[in-house]
Protein backbone atom coordinates (compact mmCIF):
# COMPACT_ATOMS: atom_id res chain seq x y z
CA UNK A 1 0.00 0.00 0.00
CA UNK A 2 1.21 3.49 -0.76
CA UNK A 3 -1.03 5.51 1.51
CA UNK A 4 1.75 7.76 2.82
CA UNK A 5 0.94 11.36 2.12
CA UNK A 6 3.31 13.02 -0.30
CA UNK A 7 4.77 16.49 0.02
CA UNK A 8 6.68 19.03 -2.01
CA UNK A 9 10.42 18.91 -1.38
CA UNK A 10 10.62 22.69 -1.07
CA UNK A 11 8.93 26.00 -1.72
CA UNK A 12 10.14 26.13 -5.36
CA UNK A 13 8.49 22.80 -6.14
CA UNK A 14 5.24 23.99 -4.55
CA UNK A 15 5.32 27.37 -6.34
CA UNK A 16 5.93 25.80 -9.76
CA UNK A 17 3.31 23.07 -9.23
CA UNK A 18 0.72 25.56 -7.99
CA UNK A 19 1.60 27.96 -10.80
CA UNK A 20 1.29 25.05 -13.20
CA UNK A 21 -2.23 24.45 -11.94
CA UNK A 22 -3.08 28.13 -12.26
CA UNK A 23 -1.45 28.57 -15.67
CA UNK A 24 -3.58 26.76 -18.16
CA UNK A 25 -5.59 27.18 -21.30
CA UNK A 26 -7.46 30.01 -19.56
CA UNK A 27 -4.32 32.17 -19.49
CA UNK A 28 -3.26 31.51 -23.06
CA UNK A 29 -6.65 31.37 -24.72
CA UNK A 30 -9.37 32.95 -22.56
CA UNK A 31 -7.48 35.98 -21.22
CA UNK A 32 -6.45 37.34 -24.66
CA UNK A 33 -9.91 37.14 -26.20
CA UNK A 34 -11.54 38.72 -23.13
CA UNK A 35 -8.98 41.53 -23.22
CA UNK A 36 -9.71 42.08 -26.92
CA UNK A 37 -13.47 42.07 -26.26
CA UNK A 38 -13.42 44.26 -23.15
CA UNK A 39 -11.42 47.30 -24.14
CA UNK A 40 -7.83 46.08 -24.00
CA UNK A 41 -5.99 48.06 -21.33
CA UNK A 42 -9.21 48.75 -19.42
CA UNK A 43 -9.78 45.03 -18.89
CA UNK A 44 -6.12 44.56 -17.92
CA UNK A 45 -6.27 47.40 -15.36
CA UNK A 46 -9.40 45.97 -13.75
CA UNK A 47 -7.86 42.50 -13.77
CA UNK A 48 -4.65 43.63 -12.05
CA UNK A 49 -6.60 45.37 -9.27
CA UNK A 50 -8.59 42.20 -8.71
CA UNK A 51 -5.41 40.08 -8.63
CA UNK A 52 -3.93 41.92 -5.65
CA UNK A 53 -7.19 41.98 -3.71
CA UNK A 54 -9.77 39.38 -4.60
CA UNK A 55 -7.35 36.82 -6.04
CA UNK A 56 -4.93 37.09 -3.13
CA UNK A 57 -7.75 36.53 -0.66
CA UNK A 58 -9.14 33.36 -2.24
CA UNK A 59 -5.70 31.87 -2.94
CA UNK A 60 -4.50 32.58 0.60
CA UNK A 61 -7.64 31.02 2.06
CA UNK A 62 -7.38 27.78 0.08
CA UNK A 63 -3.65 27.21 0.60
CA UNK A 64 -3.72 28.11 4.30
CA UNK A 65 -6.69 25.79 4.93
CA UNK A 66 -4.78 22.95 3.25
CA UNK A 67 -1.54 23.43 5.17
CA UNK A 68 -3.18 24.03 8.54
CA UNK A 69 -5.49 21.00 8.40
CA UNK A 70 -3.03 18.79 6.42
CA UNK A 71 -6.11 17.44 4.66
CA UNK A 72 -7.57 17.67 1.18
CA UNK A 73 -10.67 19.75 0.51
CA UNK A 74 -13.08 16.86 1.04
CA UNK A 75 -12.11 16.55 4.70
CA UNK A 76 -10.58 19.94 5.50
CA UNK A 77 -13.81 21.88 6.08
CA UNK A 78 -15.36 19.10 8.18
CA UNK A 79 -12.25 18.91 10.36
CA UNK A 80 -12.59 22.64 11.12
CA UNK A 81 -16.35 22.52 11.73
CA UNK A 82 -18.47 19.36 11.23
CA UNK A 83 -21.49 21.52 10.29
CA UNK A 84 -19.54 22.83 7.29
CA UNK A 85 -18.39 19.45 6.04
CA UNK A 86 -20.84 19.79 3.14
CA UNK A 87 -18.58 22.46 1.66
CA UNK A 88 -15.86 19.87 1.18
CA UNK A 89 -18.30 17.62 -0.68
CA UNK A 90 -19.23 20.52 -2.98
CA UNK A 91 -15.56 21.13 -3.81
CA UNK A 92 -15.18 17.45 -4.68
CA UNK A 93 -17.81 17.82 -7.39
CA UNK A 94 -15.94 20.60 -9.21
CA UNK A 95 -12.76 18.72 -10.24
CA UNK A 96 -14.88 15.62 -10.93
CA UNK A 97 -16.97 17.60 -13.42
CA UNK A 98 -14.03 19.46 -14.94
CA UNK A 99 -12.12 16.20 -15.38
CA UNK A 100 -14.90 14.92 -17.64
CA UNK A 101 -14.11 17.48 -20.32
CA UNK A 102 -10.68 19.02 -19.70
CA UNK A 103 -8.88 16.11 -21.34
CA UNK A 104 -11.21 16.51 -24.35
CA UNK A 105 -9.98 20.09 -24.82
CA UNK A 106 -6.44 18.82 -24.21
CA UNK A 107 -7.04 16.32 -27.01
CA UNK A 108 -8.10 19.11 -29.37
CA UNK A 109 -4.87 20.97 -28.66
CA UNK A 110 -2.85 17.76 -29.12
CA UNK A 111 -4.53 17.25 -32.50
CA UNK A 112 -3.46 20.70 -33.69
CA UNK A 113 0.10 20.10 -32.47
CA UNK A 114 0.13 16.82 -34.41
CA UNK A 115 -1.11 18.59 -37.54
CA UNK A 116 1.64 21.20 -37.40
CA UNK A 117 4.32 18.57 -36.77
CA UNK A 118 3.35 16.24 -39.66
CA UNK A 119 1.94 18.82 -42.13
CA UNK A 120 2.49 22.46 -43.04
CA UNK A 121 -0.62 23.48 -41.09
CA UNK A 122 -2.58 24.80 -44.09
CA UNK A 123 -5.45 22.35 -43.51
CA UNK A 124 -5.86 23.58 -39.92
CA UNK A 125 -6.34 27.12 -41.25
CA UNK A 126 -9.24 26.21 -43.54
CA UNK A 127 -12.83 27.20 -42.74
CA UNK A 128 -14.74 24.39 -41.09
CA UNK A 129 -11.64 22.39 -40.11
CA UNK A 130 -12.17 22.66 -36.36
CA UNK A 131 -15.89 21.86 -36.60
CA UNK A 132 -15.17 18.91 -38.86
CA UNK A 133 -12.64 17.54 -36.38
CA UNK A 134 -14.71 17.78 -33.17
CA UNK A 135 -17.82 16.35 -34.89
CA UNK A 136 -15.98 13.26 -36.15
CA UNK A 137 -16.51 10.12 -34.06
CA UNK A 138 -13.02 8.61 -33.82
CA UNK A 139 -10.28 11.25 -34.08
CA UNK A 140 -11.25 13.36 -31.00
CA UNK A 141 -11.35 10.21 -28.86
CA UNK A 142 -7.87 9.10 -29.97
CA UNK A 143 -6.23 12.46 -29.23
CA UNK A 144 -8.11 12.76 -25.93
CA UNK A 145 -6.71 9.38 -24.89
CA UNK A 146 -3.16 10.41 -25.76
CA UNK A 147 -3.45 13.56 -23.65
CA UNK A 148 -5.19 11.80 -20.77
CA UNK A 149 -2.74 8.89 -20.57
CA UNK A 150 0.19 11.31 -20.21
CA UNK A 151 -1.69 13.03 -17.38
CA UNK A 152 -2.40 9.69 -15.66
CA UNK A 153 1.24 8.61 -15.90
CA UNK A 154 2.49 11.79 -14.19
CA UNK A 155 -0.11 11.68 -11.38
CA UNK A 156 0.52 7.92 -10.94
CA UNK A 157 4.14 8.71 -10.09
CA UNK A 158 3.09 10.85 -7.14
CA UNK A 159 3.85 14.33 -5.79
CA UNK A 160 7.66 14.37 -5.64
CA UNK A 161 8.51 12.07 -8.58
CA UNK A 162 5.61 13.06 -10.82
CA UNK A 163 3.96 16.44 -10.31
CA UNK A 164 6.90 18.34 -8.83
CA UNK A 165 9.49 17.05 -11.31
CA UNK A 166 7.21 17.69 -14.29
CA UNK A 167 6.42 21.22 -13.10
CA UNK A 168 10.10 22.07 -12.52
CA UNK A 169 10.84 21.04 -16.11
CA UNK A 170 7.79 22.40 -17.91
CA UNK A 171 7.02 25.75 -16.27
CA UNK A 172 10.33 27.51 -17.04
CA UNK A 173 10.18 26.14 -20.59
CA UNK A 174 6.61 27.32 -20.97
CA UNK A 175 7.55 30.82 -19.88
CA UNK A 176 10.47 30.97 -22.33
CA UNK A 177 8.24 29.81 -25.22
CA UNK A 178 5.59 32.44 -24.46
CA UNK A 179 8.16 35.23 -24.23
CA UNK A 180 9.86 34.10 -27.46
CA UNK A 181 6.63 33.99 -29.49
CA UNK A 182 5.48 37.30 -27.99
CA UNK A 183 8.68 39.03 -29.11
CA UNK A 184 8.26 37.54 -32.58
CA UNK A 185 4.64 38.79 -32.74
CA UNK A 186 5.84 42.34 -32.13
CA UNK A 187 8.13 42.14 -35.17
CA UNK A 188 5.32 41.20 -37.58
CA UNK A 189 4.24 43.52 -40.39
CA UNK A 190 1.57 43.08 -43.05
CA UNK A 191 -0.05 45.16 -45.81
CA UNK A 192 -3.60 44.07 -46.68
CA UNK A 193 -5.41 44.20 -50.04
CA UNK A 194 -6.62 47.75 -49.31
CA UNK A 195 -3.03 48.92 -48.87
CA UNK A 196 -3.29 49.32 -45.09
CA UNK A 197 -0.09 48.40 -43.26
CA UNK A 198 -0.30 47.09 -39.69
CA UNK A 199 2.57 46.15 -37.38
CA UNK A 200 2.91 44.12 -34.21
CA UNK A 201 3.62 47.31 -32.28
CA UNK A 202 0.28 48.70 -33.51
CA UNK A 203 -1.36 45.53 -32.22
CA UNK A 204 0.41 45.93 -28.86
CA UNK A 205 -1.07 49.43 -28.57
CA UNK A 206 -4.55 48.03 -29.26
CA UNK A 207 -3.94 45.42 -26.55
CA UNK A 208 -2.58 47.70 -23.81
CA UNK A 209 -4.29 51.04 -24.44
CA UNK A 210 -7.52 51.41 -22.44
CA UNK A 211 -10.53 51.89 -24.72
CA UNK A 212 -13.26 53.98 -23.06
CA UNK A 213 -15.31 54.42 -26.25
CA UNK A 214 -19.00 53.79 -25.57
CA UNK A 215 -18.29 52.87 -21.96
CA UNK A 216 -21.43 52.82 -19.79
CA UNK A 217 -21.99 51.68 -16.21
CA UNK A 218 -23.59 48.48 -17.44
CA UNK A 219 -20.67 47.77 -19.81
CA UNK A 220 -18.11 48.48 -17.09
CA UNK A 221 -19.87 46.08 -14.72
CA UNK A 222 -19.76 43.42 -17.42
CA UNK A 223 -16.01 44.02 -17.83
CA UNK A 224 -15.61 43.77 -14.06
CA UNK A 225 -17.48 40.48 -13.97
CA UNK A 226 -15.49 39.11 -16.93
CA UNK A 227 -12.25 40.00 -15.14
CA UNK A 228 -13.49 38.45 -11.91
CA UNK A 229 -14.52 35.29 -13.71
CA UNK A 230 -11.17 35.03 -15.51
CA UNK A 231 -9.23 35.52 -12.28
CA UNK A 232 -11.41 33.05 -10.48
CA UNK A 233 -10.92 30.28 -13.01
CA UNK A 234 -7.28 31.10 -13.68
CA UNK A 235 -6.08 30.75 -10.09
CA UNK A 236 -7.74 27.33 -9.60
CA UNK A 237 -9.48 28.47 -6.41
CA UNK A 238 -12.66 26.97 -4.94
CA UNK A 239 -12.24 23.62 -6.61
CA UNK A 240 -10.13 21.95 -3.93
CA UNK A 241 -6.90 22.02 -5.95
CA UNK A 242 -5.09 24.66 -3.92
CA UNK A 243 -6.33 23.15 -0.64
CA UNK A 244 -4.89 19.80 -1.74
CA UNK A 245 -1.59 21.37 -2.83
CA UNK A 246 -1.53 23.38 0.41
CA UNK A 247 -1.72 20.14 2.42
CA UNK A 248 1.56 19.06 0.76
CA UNK A 249 3.39 22.28 1.74
CA UNK A 250 5.93 22.08 4.55
CA UNK A 251 5.66 24.41 7.55
CA UNK A 252 9.02 25.99 6.69
CA UNK A 253 7.55 27.51 3.50
CA UNK A 254 6.75 31.24 3.67
CA UNK A 255 3.14 31.15 2.51
CA UNK A 256 2.59 34.84 1.76
CA UNK A 257 5.77 35.04 -0.29
CA UNK A 258 4.86 31.86 -2.19
CA UNK A 259 1.31 33.08 -2.89
CA UNK A 260 2.65 36.38 -4.23
CA UNK A 261 5.01 34.48 -6.54
CA UNK A 262 2.20 32.22 -7.81
CA UNK A 263 0.07 35.27 -8.60
CA UNK A 264 2.95 37.05 -10.34
CA UNK A 265 3.71 33.98 -12.46
CA UNK A 266 0.07 33.38 -13.36
CA UNK A 267 -0.66 37.02 -14.21
CA UNK A 268 2.62 37.44 -16.06
CA UNK A 269 1.87 34.45 -18.30
CA UNK A 270 -1.63 35.80 -19.05
CA UNK A 271 -0.31 39.28 -19.94
CA UNK A 272 2.48 37.91 -22.15
CA UNK A 273 0.02 35.47 -23.78
CA UNK A 274 -2.11 38.47 -24.75
CA UNK A 275 1.01 40.20 -26.11
CA UNK A 276 1.73 37.05 -28.10
CA UNK A 277 -1.75 36.57 -29.61
CA UNK A 278 -3.43 39.99 -29.97
CA UNK A 279 -0.68 41.75 -32.02
CA UNK A 280 -0.43 38.76 -34.40
CA UNK A 281 -4.20 38.62 -34.98
CA UNK A 282 -4.35 42.42 -35.43
CA UNK A 283 -1.51 42.45 -37.99
CA UNK A 284 -3.27 40.05 -40.34
CA UNK A 285 -6.97 40.65 -39.63
CA UNK A 286 -7.20 44.14 -38.09
CA UNK A 287 -9.87 45.06 -35.56
CA UNK A 288 -12.26 42.51 -37.09
CA UNK A 289 -9.96 39.76 -35.89
CA UNK A 290 -10.26 41.03 -32.33
CA UNK A 291 -13.88 39.93 -32.25
CA UNK A 292 -13.24 36.26 -32.90
CA UNK A 293 -13.88 35.47 -29.21
CA UNK A 294 -13.56 31.86 -27.98
CA UNK A 295 -12.66 30.63 -31.46
CA UNK A 296 -9.43 32.63 -31.33
CA UNK A 297 -7.08 29.71 -30.68
CA UNK A 298 -8.55 27.01 -32.91
CA UNK A 299 -9.83 29.05 -35.85
CA UNK A 300 -8.21 32.50 -35.99
CA UNK A 301 -4.63 31.68 -34.94
CA UNK A 302 -4.10 28.91 -37.55
CA UNK A 303 -5.08 31.51 -40.16
CA UNK A 304 -2.46 33.84 -38.66
CA UNK A 305 0.21 31.12 -38.87
CA UNK A 306 -0.78 30.41 -42.48
CA UNK A 307 -0.45 34.12 -43.32
CA UNK A 308 3.09 34.12 -41.95
CA UNK A 309 4.33 31.95 -44.80
CA UNK A 310 7.07 29.37 -44.29
CA UNK A 311 7.84 30.39 -40.71
CA UNK A 312 4.17 29.83 -39.78
CA UNK A 313 4.63 26.06 -39.44
CA UNK A 314 7.49 26.50 -36.96
CA UNK A 315 5.60 29.11 -34.93
CA UNK A 316 2.50 26.89 -34.95
CA UNK A 317 4.51 23.98 -33.56
CA UNK A 318 6.00 26.14 -30.80
CA UNK A 319 2.63 27.63 -29.92
CA UNK A 320 0.76 24.34 -29.61
CA UNK A 321 3.65 22.69 -27.74
CA UNK A 322 3.31 25.52 -25.26
CA UNK A 323 -0.48 25.20 -25.00
CA UNK A 324 -0.23 21.40 -24.57
CA UNK A 325 2.18 21.95 -21.66
CA UNK A 326 -0.14 24.53 -20.10
CA UNK A 327 -3.16 22.23 -20.47
CA UNK A 328 -1.20 19.29 -19.01
CA UNK A 329 -0.16 21.14 -15.85
CA UNK A 330 -3.77 22.15 -15.18
CA UNK A 331 -5.18 18.70 -15.95
CA UNK A 332 -2.57 17.11 -13.66
CA UNK A 333 -3.69 19.32 -10.76
CA UNK A 334 -7.36 18.45 -11.35
CA UNK A 335 -6.65 14.71 -11.42
CA UNK A 336 -4.35 14.94 -8.39
CA UNK A 337 -7.17 16.55 -6.40
CA UNK A 338 -9.55 13.73 -7.36
CA UNK A 339 -6.94 11.09 -6.48
CA UNK A 340 -6.18 12.70 -3.11
CA UNK A 341 -9.89 12.90 -2.25
CA UNK A 342 -10.60 9.32 -3.30
CA UNK A 343 -7.59 8.02 -1.32
CA UNK A 344 -9.24 9.48 1.79
CA UNK A 345 -12.74 8.22 0.93
CA UNK A 346 -11.77 4.64 0.10
CA UNK A 347 -8.64 4.36 2.29
CA UNK A 348 -6.74 2.99 -0.68
CA UNK A 349 -3.27 3.53 -2.09
CA UNK A 350 -2.35 6.13 -4.70
CA UNK A 351 -1.73 3.73 -7.57
CA UNK A 352 -5.04 1.85 -7.25
CA UNK A 353 -7.00 5.07 -6.88
CA UNK A 354 -5.15 6.69 -9.77
CA UNK A 355 -6.10 3.83 -12.08
CA UNK A 356 -9.74 3.99 -10.94
CA UNK A 357 -9.88 7.76 -11.56
CA UNK A 358 -8.27 7.14 -14.96
CA UNK A 359 -11.07 4.73 -15.91
CA UNK A 360 -13.70 7.26 -14.77
CA UNK A 361 -11.97 10.02 -16.76
CA UNK A 362 -11.74 7.93 -19.93
CA UNK A 363 -15.40 6.86 -19.85
CA UNK A 364 -16.77 10.35 -19.18
CA UNK A 365 -14.40 12.01 -21.67
CA UNK A 366 -15.54 9.60 -24.41
CA UNK A 367 -19.14 10.60 -23.67
CA UNK A 368 -18.19 14.29 -23.94
CA UNK A 369 -16.50 13.61 -27.30
CA UNK A 370 -19.65 11.86 -28.53
CA UNK A 371 -21.65 14.91 -27.42
CA UNK A 372 -20.59 16.58 -30.68
CA UNK A 373 -21.80 13.76 -32.91
CA UNK A 374 -23.66 10.63 -31.77
CA UNK A 375 -25.02 12.22 -28.57
CA UNK A 376 -25.42 15.73 -29.99
CA UNK A 377 -28.19 17.95 -28.62
CA UNK A 378 -28.63 21.58 -27.64
CA UNK A 379 -29.88 22.56 -24.21
CA UNK A 380 -30.74 26.06 -22.95
CA UNK A 381 -28.63 27.18 -19.98
CA UNK A 382 -29.72 29.56 -17.18
CA UNK A 383 -27.21 32.21 -18.30
CA UNK A 384 -29.02 32.57 -21.61
CA UNK A 385 -26.68 30.47 -23.76
CA UNK A 386 -27.19 27.02 -25.27
CA UNK A 387 -24.79 24.15 -25.05
CA UNK A 388 -23.88 20.52 -25.58
CA UNK A 389 -22.60 18.01 -22.99
CA UNK A 390 -19.25 19.81 -22.59
CA UNK A 391 -20.93 23.19 -22.16
CA UNK A 392 -23.34 21.80 -19.55
CA UNK A 393 -20.52 20.28 -17.48
CA UNK A 394 -18.54 23.51 -17.81
CA UNK A 395 -21.53 25.61 -16.79
CA UNK A 396 -22.33 23.54 -13.69
CA UNK A 397 -18.71 23.50 -12.50
CA UNK A 398 -17.55 26.99 -13.45
CA UNK A 399 -20.63 29.20 -13.48
CA UNK A 400 -22.62 27.57 -10.70
CA UNK A 401 -20.52 25.57 -8.25
CA UNK A 402 -17.27 27.56 -8.17
CA UNK A 403 -18.81 30.99 -7.40
CA UNK A 404 -21.11 29.34 -4.84
CA UNK A 405 -18.22 27.54 -3.13
CA UNK A 406 -16.14 30.70 -3.07
CA UNK A 407 -19.01 32.68 -1.55
CA UNK A 408 -19.64 30.04 1.14
CA UNK A 409 -15.91 29.75 1.91
CA UNK A 410 -15.67 33.50 2.51
CA UNK A 411 -18.71 33.36 4.81
CA UNK A 412 -17.20 30.39 6.67
CA UNK A 413 -13.75 31.90 7.15
CA UNK A 414 -14.87 35.51 7.54
CA UNK A 415 -17.80 35.03 9.93
CA UNK A 416 -17.71 31.51 11.43
CA UNK A 417 -14.08 30.66 12.23
CA UNK A 418 -12.90 34.30 11.78
CA UNK A 419 -9.93 35.56 9.69
CA UNK A 420 -7.59 35.11 12.66
CA UNK A 421 -7.73 31.36 12.05
CA UNK A 422 -6.08 31.83 8.64
CA UNK A 423 -3.78 34.57 9.89
CA UNK A 424 -2.30 32.27 12.54
CA UNK A 425 -1.22 29.83 9.82
CA UNK A 426 0.30 32.61 7.72
CA UNK A 427 2.65 33.61 10.58
CA UNK A 428 3.69 30.04 11.38
CA UNK A 429 7.40 29.69 12.35
CA UNK A 430 7.77 33.43 12.80
CA UNK A 431 6.77 34.30 9.22
CA UNK A 432 5.23 37.67 8.38
CA UNK A 433 1.78 38.43 6.97
CA UNK A 434 2.03 41.93 5.53
CA UNK A 435 -1.44 41.90 3.97
CA UNK A 436 -3.22 40.88 7.17
CA UNK A 437 -5.55 43.91 7.26
CA UNK A 438 -6.36 43.64 3.54
CA UNK A 439 -7.11 39.94 3.92
CA UNK A 440 -9.50 40.50 6.83
CA UNK A 441 -11.50 43.19 5.03
CA UNK A 442 -11.66 41.25 1.78
CA UNK A 443 -12.70 37.87 3.21
CA UNK A 444 -15.40 39.35 5.50
CA UNK A 445 -16.95 42.05 3.38
CA UNK A 446 -15.81 42.59 -0.21
CA UNK A 447 -15.17 39.05 -1.54
CA UNK A 448 -18.55 37.59 -0.44
CA UNK A 449 -20.42 40.46 -2.12
CA UNK A 450 -18.44 40.15 -5.35
CA UNK A 451 -18.83 36.38 -5.48
CA UNK A 452 -22.54 36.70 -4.78
CA UNK A 453 -22.88 39.10 -7.73
CA UNK A 454 -20.86 36.79 -9.99
CA UNK A 455 -23.00 33.83 -9.00
CA UNK A 456 -26.27 35.66 -9.61
CA UNK A 457 -25.07 37.07 -12.94
CA UNK A 458 -23.74 33.73 -14.18
CA UNK A 459 -26.96 31.93 -13.31
CA UNK A 460 -29.14 34.49 -15.04
CA UNK A 461 -30.67 35.73 -11.78
CA UNK A 462 -29.06 39.15 -11.92
CA UNK A 463 -30.25 40.38 -15.30
CA UNK A 464 -29.37 44.00 -14.66
CA UNK A 465 -25.85 43.30 -15.81
CA UNK A 466 -26.91 41.59 -19.02
CA UNK A 467 -25.34 38.51 -20.55
CA UNK A 468 -21.62 37.91 -20.90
Amino acid sequence: MDKKKGSFTGSLGFILAAAGSAVGVGNIWRFPYLAAKDGGGLFILVYLILVITFGFTLLTTDIAIGRKTRKNALQAFGSISPKWGFLGKLTFLVPALIMTYYSVIGGWITKYLFDYVVTDGTEAAKDGYFTGFITSEISPVIFMLIFLLVTVWIVYRGVEKGIEQFSKFVMPGLLLLIIGIAIFSLTLKNTDAAGVTRTGIDGLSVYLKPNFEGLTLSKFLNILLDAMSQLFFSLSVSMGIMITYGSYVKKETHLEKSINQIEIFDTGVALIAGMMIIPAVFVFFGMEGMGSGPSLMFISLPKVFAAMGGVGKFIGILFFVMVVFAALTSCISIMETLVANCMEIFHAGRKKVCLAVAVFSIVTAVLICLGYNVLYFEAPLPNGSTGQLLDIADYISNSFLMPLISFLTCIFIGWVVKPEWIESEMVENGMTFHKKTLYGIMVKYIAPVMMGILFLQSTGLFGIFGGK
